[in-house]
């Protein structure tokens, strides 16, 4: 963490190339991994990755720990916006019209579980991707970063409980449309 902010005052203070440098690759493999789970190939991932860097280190000058953000969590923001967008600029291409009335509870776990085969989880992403931003931003957070429901509310500035309200709606949207894949 020292190490992270070291470079980050770097950074900000010089632009110091090798901080950076050092600062993306800290972050790199985690970042991809991320964007390549929701990607439909590597390269795009490769691309959403650079993108997410670049966006990163032209407003790093911005970031302010004192804040309250970590670094970790404002690199999630930004790469997840990066990914939101390329999403939303494909489903643009391609509209579809989705409704979240009348869900029904589901088993969290079973879906979860289901989402890790690669097939299915292209799927389900390929339908998320043609849903509003902040709806898609929980969805990624939750399932491809690990963040949990407090941290995606803290990160997006909105009540935990409407963070829950709106994953639990878009699982049970998703179990009604994906039913024949059980």
């Amino acid at each position: 963490m020292d190490t992270e902010l070291r470079l980050i005052r770097k950074i900000q203070k010089s632009g110091d190339r090798a901080a950076a440098d050092t600062l993306v690759r800290l972050y790199y493999d985690e970042i991809y991994r991320f964007m390549r789970r929701q990607a439909p190939d590597s390269e795009t991932a490769l691309d959403l990755t650079q993108e997410a860097f670049i966006s990163v280190l032209r407003t790093i000058r911005r970031y302010d720990p004192k804040k309250g953000a970590g670094f970790r969590t404002w690199l999630y923001k930004i790469a997840t916006d990066k990914s939101v967008d390329y999403f939303r600029s494909r489903a643009a291409r391609r509209p579809e019209t989705l409704s979240l009335d009348d869900v029904q509870p589901i088993d969290e776990t079973d879906f979860t579980l289901r989402l890790e085969k690669r097939d299915f989880a292209e799927r389900v992403c390929a339908f998320v991707n043609a849903l509003p931003p902040d709806t898609q931003k929980i969805f990624r957070l939750h399932i491809f970063g690990g963040h949990t429901f407090a941290a995606i509310a803290g990160q997006m500035q909105i009540p935990e409980s409407s963070v829950k309200t709106k994953y639990y709606r878009l699982l049970n949207t998703l179990r009604k449309e994906f039913s024949a894949y059980e």
